[in-house]
């Protein structure tokens, strides 16, 4: 199985990075790649762009890294109540290319220093997947990030969450 995993923000320091990488190292038997957004940074998509430049290549080639895929794991950063412009904008040159999901078993995170952990976000991303060819197998929102990850261990300290990420991601696999 082969997983591509990213945190849908550009932050080099983000925990949403932190929690993708761990999630995607509880995979067992599964090649994960771990993709960085601002490895596909484009200008900020509009009409006029499109006309002038086309399907950017950066565009086709993250579309290219899904489709490779067995499986997908996401980690949303929240700003503002929503996706970050990173994403956003990547999403946006993607879904004028095709449906950028590409039917693909999902498993969609958040977290943030808060205790809601980015769940508005996350509900936002789950919630309009669909539209998109996202087959979303489970979500999770992990609150108050600084108190339930070592960071420096790179692993969730609090059981019950960990617990809760295994069960989601156990339905990456799942076949029902």
């Amino acid at each position: 199985m082969k997983i591509i995993a990213f945190a849908a923000t550009s932050s080099r320091q983000s925990i949403n990075q932190k929690l993708v990488r761990y999630a995607a190292s509880l995979v067992e038997m599964a090649e994960v790649e771990v993709l960085d957004l601002n490895d596909y940074e484009l200008p900020l998509f509009s009409e006029d762009r499109e006309k002038e430049l086309g399907q950017p290549q950066l565009a086709q080639d993250f579309l290219a890294k899904i489709a490779e895929a067995d499986a997908i794991i996401i980690s949303f950063a929240e700003h503002n109540g929503t996706y970050t412009a990173a994403y956003k904008n990547l999403f946006d040159w993607c879904s004028r290319i095709k449906k950028p999901y590409q039917n693909k078993p999902m498993v969609m995170l958040s977290t943030s220093p808060g205790a809601r952990g980015g769940a508005t976000v996350l509900q936002q991303a789950v919630s309009s997947a669909g539209y998109f060819d996202g087959d979303v197998r489970g979500s999770l929102a992990v609150p108050s990030f600084n108190e339930h990850f070592d960071v420096e261990q790179g692993h969730m300290t609090n059981g019950g969450l960990r617990a809760e990420l295994l069960e989601q991601l156990a339905a990456l696999i799942s076949t029902e």
